[in-house]
Order: structure tokens, then sequence, then C-alpha cells
């Protein structure tokens, strides 16, 4: 099962994307975040939703955009016509593949792209998983998201925000907030304020000793009821006196919700169970 089903997104994935994308306007901070992403003088760069160009520069050695408004795609293609270092995709970004657009860009086979885009906020969530499913073809991710779903990104155990979302990007990347955009600098205005985030691709499944698939199953019971403890969330897979005993030896008091515990403390509890026989999977 994909991390993107591991957070319940895979049924928004599969509707058909709403239009009305805001704008982004400000271009101050539209250079911020293209020189977020670093030198990509020899870069590919896949730009989701460029809508009418904001972001769309020509610095990069190739430029992949992706867009699914049928119009603005046009549009841009007009704009970039005869420009031999920009592509313009008319499709959902969700139903595309990187390797594709990668061959698209004329890269190097091993090379890696940098990515960005202001991301519609409905599917976000989706967007991410989808990068961090092809993390071995990305390196770098700047994107504009809604402040809440920043806030649960970036979010520290312990902390409201911290939940599944959280340690799935955590397991991926290594992100920092940049800055914040109030709704004026978008057109038309959204009724929210957006953050800019840097992700760099940072796999951890190896070095925590834990396969990335399975390990994000076990996270999504473990956080299933934000309510409940880790132990009561657990026993539906684990003998409940061996996750004691797990919790005990990690000096984890046995009462601890999931959002208490670190990527690295979750991956020590996960690697020393064993699933109960008498439970289903």
């Amino acid at each position: 099962m994909s991390a993107r089903n591991q957070v319940n997104a895979a049924g928004r994935a599969g509707r058909k994307p709403k239009l009305g994308q805001n704008f982004l306007v400000d271009l101050q901070a539209a250079r911020r975040v293209v020189e977020a992403l670093g030198d990509i003088s020899n870069s590919v760069v896949i730009e989701i939703g460029p809508g009418r160009g904001a972001l769309t520069k020509e610095r990069a050695s190739r430029l992949v955009a992706v867009e699914f408004d049928r119009v603005l795609a046009e549009e841009l293609s007009k704009d970039f016509a005869g420009k031999t270092t920009v592509e313009i995709v008319q499709a959902n970004f969700l139903d595309t593949s990187l390797s594709e657009l990668l061959t698209l860009g004329n890269s190097r086979p091993s090379q890696r792209a940098k990515v960005v885009g202001n991301i519609p906020y409905y599917i976000t969530s989706d967007i991410l998983l989808r990068l961090f499913e092809q993390h071995e073809l990305v390196e770098r991710i700047v994107v504009m998201v809604q402040r809440e779903v920043a806030d649960r990104l970036v979010a520290e155990p312990g902390s409201r925000d911290y939940g599944l979302l959280t340690v799935t990007a955590k397991l991926f990347a290594d992100i920092e907030r940049l800055l914040t955009l109030p709704p004026s600098a978008f057109r038309p205005a959204p009724q929210v304020y957006s953050s800019v985030l840097r992700l760099a691709i940072a796999p951890k499944a190896e070095a925590l000793g834990v396969d990335s698939q399975k390990f994000l199953s076990f996270c999504k019971l473990a956080f299933a009821q934000k309510r409940k403890t880790l132990v009561n969330n657990l026993r539906r897979r684990f003998a409940v006196q061996q996750i004691r005993s797990v919790l005990q030896s990690a000096a984890v008091p046995d009462n601890v919700r999931a959002e208490a515990l670190s990527l690295r403390q979750l991956a020590e509890i996960y690697r020393n169970l064993k699933p109960d026989p008498s439970q289903p999977n």
C-alpha cells in the first residue's frame, strides 16, 4: 500500500479536480519561492500548477510545467512557444509520473528534479504524498500550501498538529517553513494564509531500520484515533502485554498517545513489535 493510501488520500486523488486556483500576484514572494530552489541553472524543474506563470522562470536548464486547466495550459504554451527549454503539460499532476515528466525534460537518466508549485489547498496532501512515493526522482520541493497544512508538516511531537502526515513527511524529507503569505498575495484572495515550505528529500527508513511502507501502515494504526492511547490503537494487531513490554523497554509510559512520540521512538517501537497471530491484519 502506498504512502498516499496510508493517510487515506486515495479517495480524494480519484476525484475530478476543482477549478478556481488562487494565483500568486506578489512578485517579490514569487522571486523568493524560486530562489528557495537554489541553483537551477543545471537542473530540471517540475512546476505543479503554473497557472498564469508567476513562478515560471527560464533560469532552469529545463522546465516542465504541469497545468490541469486546459485554457491556462494553452495560454502558457503560446507564451512559451519556441522556448526549447520549457515544456507545458496539460494534465492532472496526480495522474502523471515523474519519470515520464523527466523524459519530457530531456534530462540525464540519473538526474533528479526540483519541484515547485502553488498547490491547490484541497489536494495538498495528495500531491505531497505522490511526490514522496517517487522520492528517488526528487531532490528538493518548494511549495506554497495552506498555513494550517504547513503547521502539520513542521509540527513537533506533543503538539496538536503532529500526526500521520507529519510522520510521513519527516520519513522522506527535512522540512523548513520559509515564509507566510497573507490572502492579499493572491488573486482571487483566499480566506486563509499560505506558507512556503522547502522540503529537502532525505529518506530515513534505512537509518531507522524499517521498511517505509510497512512502517507507515503501523503509523496509520498508531494514529488511528487521536483520543486513544497507543496501546488501545495498536491492540487490534498486537498483544496488549507485548505492547506494554515494548513501551517499557523504550522508556515510554504505557498511557502515551502516538502524537507524543518522535519518528525515532515510533520506529523503535515498530521494530520490536510482532503481530499477534490471533488478530486480523
